[in-house]
């Protein structure tokens, strides 16, 4: 298979002898820095070289001559061979190898003459995936209007009782249950966050989340702190309330307030006044509480609304309408949408942060506190995603007292992890898919399919082929250009 190197792109193919040859494109789309085709219509013998994208660095292409009939083919890349395991593959004498099949008399042109056209080849891959600049398809701002005003009638006509699954469960926690007590219990259900009960009130108060936990673990590092790891097999949940409270009442440092009253919303409520009310208080879930009584006594604590769960909404409604939505075909490259990585000698308001590996857990947390997020990208030296750290990855320590006996600034972001994996956390439930991503050029329809996946509330924007970071989409971001906020 290691032979010659064809210089054109043009080949012919002699296989099958007086038919005529199809035009047919090739595409690697997963990096690289040198891509070549081989195949058994070069007798794997020749290399057929393949060219980068103009726009798209990382997406190679050639256009080879084939005959009619069944063919195999590889490509190697950086002298190494490999298979696209999205297109048909079977293994063979040379491997795992990728198969295509042309009729001997196409019924419509090449795709590879007009990449949008409905006859493709069946070589040619998804190439919304990779659009290039001049190939993003305009839309007009009466169409974005549009959209966003059928988004608006729908949330606006449909209530938070339809966010309830038909089976379920909710968790509260009585504000007396010590804080110790409270995160294992978070941690053994597998929840990020839970309302509050006061039983002498008779009334939800708050809420508590993997981000007290959090504040918690550094102020126990914290060598003034008044709060030590005695106290806190005792401390109640509403004691540290009380002190956050008190603290950011008197700081301020991040120039907002901590309202004291529970945010909630009640079943009757619309989706789009639940959204808003998640965005405005910028909190990931909000308690969706019933009271028969007009004094608000006796509520009953339903469900734990996200906007995760009415985006799985608007999905589930505009499933097989969704054309009437044309921004949702929107590549998210030609949208403002999400925090991108801001290119050399480029300026950003709001700074990318991303952590390596080898990274204290200590500057982990603070980052997530400081920048107001949930998730980090977790990168080696090149910047290629490797993993995420989240904040509810932090209550992993809960378990059998781990906070206790290491030190924030002593554990690694890897260490971190790996005690998550080797504990079997509840948070790790998406194995393969905890770190869920998008290319660029990904529609805005599909980042949205993946955002409205229960627990996940961030998309890292990554690199064809390399991962390398470009950028981090929130559900905040995108109902915050859904609603034209």
């Amino acid at each position: 298979m290691f032979a010659s190197v064809v210089d054109t792109g043009h080949g012919n193919n002699d296989e099958n002898s007086g038919g005529s040859l199809i035009p047919t494109r090739f595409v690697w789309a997963y990096g690289g820095r040198s891509v070549f085709l081989s195949g058994s219509f070069t007798r794997w013998s020749d290399h057929v070289q393949m060219s980068p994208v103009e726009g798209c660095p990382t997406v190679f292409q050639v256009i080879y001559n084939l005959a009619p009939g069944y063919h195999q083919y590889k490509f190697l890349v950086d002298g190494q061979w490999r298979h696209d395991d999205r297109r048909p593959f079977v293994s063979g004498n040379y491997g795992v190898v990728n198969t295509i099949f042309l009729a001997r008399e196409p019924d419509t042109i090449p795709a590879f003459y007009s990449p949008r056209t409905p006859g493709k080849s069946s070589m040619d891959v998804d190439y919304d995936n990779f659009l290039q600049p001049e190939n993003v398809p305009s839309i007009s701002q009466a169409d974005i209007e549009l959209s966003r005003q059928r988004i608006s009638v729908f949330l606006s006509t449909h209530t938070a009782y339809e966010l309830l699954p038909d089976s379920g469960k909710v968790i509260a926690l009585d504000v007396n249950l010590p804080v110790k007590q409270a995160f294992h219990i978070l941690y053994e259900q597998g929840v990020p966050v839970a309302p509050l009960w006061d039983f002498c009130k008779g009334h939800f108060v708050g809420v508590l989340s993997a981000l007290d936990f959090i504040l918690i673990l550094r102020e126990l590092g914290n060598h003034g702190s008044n709060l030590t790891e005695e106290e806190l097999e005792t401390h109640s949940i509403s004691a540290w309330k009380e002190g956050k409270y008190r603290l950011n009442g008197q700081i301020g440092g991040n120039g907002r307030s901590y309202p004291r009253r529970l945010v909630y919303t009640g079943p009757q409520d619309s989706l789009k006044d639940v959204a808003l009310k998640l965005l405005g208080n910028k909190i990931a879930t909000v308690p969706v509480i019933h009271s028969s009584s007009r004094d608000g006594s006796f509520p009953q604590l339903l469900h734990l609304a996200s906007l995760s769960g009415i985006l799985k909404s608007i999905c589930r409604h505009f499933r097989h309408s969704s054309s009437s939505l044309p921004m949702l075909q929107q590549p998210i490259c030609a949208i403002p949408l999400g925090t991108w990585v801001p290119k050399i000698g480029q300026s950003s308001e709001h700074p990318f942060r991303m952590l390596r590996p080898n990274a204290s857990l200590s500057s982990a947390l603070s980052l997530l506190v400081q920048a107001e997020v949930s998730t980090i990208p977790v990168v080696d030296d090149n910047d290629s995603l490797l993993d995420i750290y989240c904040r509810s990855d932090i209550t992993v320590l809960a378990k059998d007292r781990a906070y206790a006996q290491i030190h924030l600034n002593e554990m690694s972001i890897q260490q971190a992890l790996q005690l998550g994996q080797e504990a079997n956390s509840p948070y790790r439930f998406l194995n393969g898919q905890r770190c869920q991503m998008c290319l660029r050029s990904d529609s805005l329809h599909k980042v949205m399919e993946k955002l409205a996946i229960p627990g996940v509330r961030r998309l890292v924007i990554v690199e064809a082929g390399s991962k390398r970071v470009q950028g981090i989409i929130s559900l905040s971001d995108v109902f915050n250009y859904l609603l034209g906020l």
